[in-house]
């Protein structure tokens, strides 16, 4: 991959020559490009390193090598390691496409409509389950070692085989408005960042807005309008996460967890929990251990 530095367009561009319909892009850990960001192309991310959270809009979760993602336009998306991860050569391969390349191919290629219901679905997010990870890394690198008609030969029976799966989930409940300005792209990433490593502290809207220099009605108005939530929901969002991990990899007593994860109080811990996950967190870690047994782990 070309190491160019080109100002850090939004679009993250590193090579395009404008005219193929599969694209692809590969980094590593550190990367100047893992940070809060959204374009105009579809992007199919296959981590093959490092661990984290994976935020997808207003989706947040874990990520592990293996994990496969489909974002779709304007959707923005960042995967943050966890603090004490050794660098990496190669962390995320990332197959682009765009939508006009499907919507008037379809008109000349009739069956590429097969793969628009789930470019509708991608505006939210989709991860991807129950793919071989040999299989993953084998596509992936014949779309980035090809170009041309081949390249698009190797992309598409993938692109065929996610459309026909049934085992996948949507990740985010709304459509977030992020505009293609970097200043502002990067003040949000502050914050993701600032929030997904401090959630166990106390946060003030303050303190956060100072680090952005905002003050507070103006960060307010910023991060909802960005974001689609207002801050102490993103702070939430965190934190429930996080307890959704302790939940189901430990046998930590709820309260435990609870102030672990920077809630002051259980009941608010399980109203929060219950308003994002529709069950409360004894009911989530039955449920969760009640799959593995009849399913086993993805």
């Amino acid at each position: 991959m070309s190491k160019t530095n080109k100002r850090f367009a939004p679009e993250y561009e590193i090579v395009d020559n404008g005219i193929e319909t599969i694209r692809y892009l590969e980094h590593g850990y550190p990367s100047d490009l893992i940070r809060w960001h959204a374009h105009d192309d579809y992007e199919l991310h296959f981590i093959v390193a490092t661990s984290g959270k994976v935020f997808v809009g207003d989706y947040i979760g874990n990520y592990g090598p293996g994990q496969l993602i489909l974002t779709g336009p304007r959707l923005p998306h960042n995967w943050i390691c966890q603090h004490n991860q050794e660098p990496v050569e190669l962390r995320d391969m990332v197959i682009r496409f765009d939508h006009e390349s499907f919507e008037h191919g379809m008109k000349i290629i009739p069956e590429l409509a097969e793969v628009l219901p789930m470019l509708s679905r991608a505006k939210s997010g989709i991860e991807f389950y129950d793919f071989d990870p040999d299989y993953l890394s084998k596509v992936f690198a014949q779309v980035r070692d090809s170009s041309g008609l081949q390249r698009l030969l190797y992309a598409l029976p993938l692109l065929q085989k996610l459309s026909q799966s049934s085992n996948y989930r949507l990740l985010s409940t709304v459509q977030i408005d992020v505009k293609s300005n970097e200043t502002l792209q990067r003040k949000i990433n502050t914050v993701v960042d600032y929030v997904s490593l401090n959630y166990s502290q106390d946060i003030s809207l303050s303190n956060v807005a100072s680090l952005i220099g905002m003050s507070d009605s103006h960060f307010s108005r910023f991060f909802k309008k960005a974001t689609g939530n207002r801050f102490i929901e993103f702070v939430n969002r965190v934190r429930i996460s996080r307890a959704c991990s302790l939940l189901t990899e430990t046998d930590q007593q709820i309260a435990n967890i609870c102030f672990q994860v920077g809630f002051n109080n259980v009941a608010n811990f399980n109203r929060r929990f219950h308003e994002l996950k529709g069950v409360t967190p004894r009911d989530f870690r039955a449920q969760f251990h009640k799959r593995i047994e009849h399913h086993g782990l993805h």
